[in-house]
């Protein structure tokens, strides 16, 4: 098998790296590198962050509507190459294949929400807000943005960010995920076949060095994050104290409350589905379930039967439900949390980690099966700390009251959810929980584009969620004009503050 050399692209082209560095791209599901990935030098960040600002003042005095035009170019060619995508993630990051359709899908939908543009941008104004005034707020682009990119979703979780910022006006640079960053340079093929001015959208490959020439850069605006708390908040601190405005989404411990009334057989199905797909590897994964009372005894023999039963497989395969793990070192993670689980006293009911696959060419893939615990204390640290596997906690509760104050008192408050046919219940579990993205059966509540993303407490560090109208606020800043002309300004200087009178 060939090895691909992997770069950047920059001022409209693909560039190859100059540092020297590199970093092998494996195809999880066969272990081979199909790959070498160049490693950006922070001189190389700083030659692109030049690209973008100098492409900046043109892209910014744009017309909205033309802007919107390269959007709706670029989502024709998206829809054109939808399955491109889909294979692209699957031969990196090993989720199966209708399960990458799905993430491409909902990555068009934001470029969707960004052809909007115009409307989105419209200011507001008030006549005579004053004897002869009038005022009128605008938003305008702040200038070249950043993107830093997870490796669980590498065109959906960048297309968050790049269509809402571009359209405003931004010039920006994608900093995706080394483990797969294919995706990332065809994104920016079809940008430039849309008519995308070269360097307005950059993308550079690379690690924490080029993380960091991106925080302290004086000429970066704003930077975007998803990844894990500890990089979320480190992304934070640094960028905030280099006078950046940041949004930075970090880790999840995402629920699911059980109440006895539900539907049991829609609660497994919901179960296995938001725990095991695309292997875990979700911030909205579900990856404990709360049974309220006697639900634990009636449903634990569906849900073992159903995780043993998973359809593990090569993600190419279109009847897999799940595929590999993303790497080797994500596989020793997640082993060591299942041993952890075990040695801390949770029932363990299923073990992925005696999961072999059999298909030819996978024998050396980063593979683990479905895995449930039951029995799961919230002093477990199976229970404390994100996982990101195919790991699911179950955590017996008596009542709904304790459920709630088990969710709302973990450090991570980014999604949850409630099954029930009690009207009463889900309204008081949509008032009273402590979390930022709330469904109410439905087990993984991702907001559409034109609503944003984020959650609360160690989920989220920033002012501001991903996409939809909190992104436009992102990536714009507010321009307040008040206006007069000389035959209204009366004689004479004035030395109190000016009113309405």
């Amino acid at each position: 098998m060939s090895v691909a050399n992997i770069g950047h692209w920059m001022d409209g082209q693909a560039v190859a790296g100059g540092s020297g560095r590199s970093q092998s791209v494996f195809n999880p599901a066969t272990g081979a590198v199909t790959g070498q990935l160049a490693l950006a030098s922070s001189a190389e960040v700083t030659k692109a962050v030049a690209s973008a600002q100098a492409a900046f003042p043109a892209w910014a005095d744009a017309p909205p509507l033309k802007r919107a035009r390269v959007m709706f170019k670029f989502l024709e060619l998206l829809n054109q190459h939808k399955d491109d995508f889909a294979r692209m993630i699957t031969a990196e990051h090993g989720k199966v294949f209708t399960d990458a359709q799905g993430e491409v899908t909902r990555g068009i939908e934001i470029v969707e929400f960004a052809t909007g543009i115009p409307q989105l941008l419209k200011g507001d104004y008030t006549e005579q807000v004053g004897t002869g005034i009038d005022n009128w707020t605008m938003r305008q682009p702040l200038g070249v943005v950043a993107g830093i990119t997870p490796f669980n979703f590498p065109v959906m979780v960048p297309m968050w960010m790049f269509p809402v910022a571009i359209a405003a006006g931004n010039c920006f640079i994608l900093k995706p995920s080394p483990i797969d960053p294919s995706p990332s340079l065809f994104m920016a093929e079809l940008l430039k076949k849309a008519g995308l001015p070269d360097g307005v959208f950059n993308v550079m490959q690379g690690d924490k060095e080029a993380v960091d020439a991106l925080l302290v850069h004086p000429d970066v605006k704003a930077v975007s994050f998803v990844g894990s708390t500890p990089i979320a908040n480190y992304i934070y601190e640094t960028g905030a104290h280099h006078g950046k405005r940041v949004q930075a989404l970090g880790g999840a411990k995402n629920h699911m409350i059980v109440m006895p009334d539900a539907d049991m057989e829609q609660v497994v199905d919901a179960l296995i589905g938001s725990a095991f797909g695309s292997a875990g590897e979700r911030c909205m994964a579900i990856s404990v379930a709360v049974l309220v009372g006697d639900v634990g005894d009636r449903i634990m023999p569906a849900l073992i039967e159903r995780t043993k039963a998973l359809k593990i497989k090569n993600g190419t395969n279109l009847d897999a439900e799940m595929g590999p793990i993303v790497t080797k070192i994500a596989q020793d993670r997640i082993t060591g949390y299942i041993a952890a689980g075990e040695k801390e006293g949770a029932k363990l009911l299923v073990d992925g980690r005696s999961f072999k696959s059999s298909e030819a060419g996978c024998a050396d893939g980063f593979w683990l099966g479905g895995t449930l615990f039951d029995h799961v204390q919230p002093e477990h640290k199976i229970y404390r700390e994100e996982i990101f596997g195919p790991v699911l906690s179950c955590v017996r509760v008596k009542d709904f009251a304790a459920a709630v104050d088990l969710v709302n008192a973990h450090e991570y408050a980014n999604g949850v959810s409630c099954f029930t046919r009690d009207g009463g219940i889900a309204r008081e579990f949509a008032r009273r929980i402590q979390v930022g993205m709330v469904g109410v059966n439905v087990p993984i509540p991702v907001p559409m584009a034109w609503h944003g993303f984020g959650g609360w407490k160690r989920s989220l560090f920033g002012d501001m969620h991903a996409y939809g109208e909190e992104g436009v606020r992102f990536y714009t800043r507010q321009k307040s004009v008040m206006q007069r002309w000389p035959d209204s300004i009366g004689k004479g200087a004035e030395f109190v503050m000016p009113t309405s009178k």
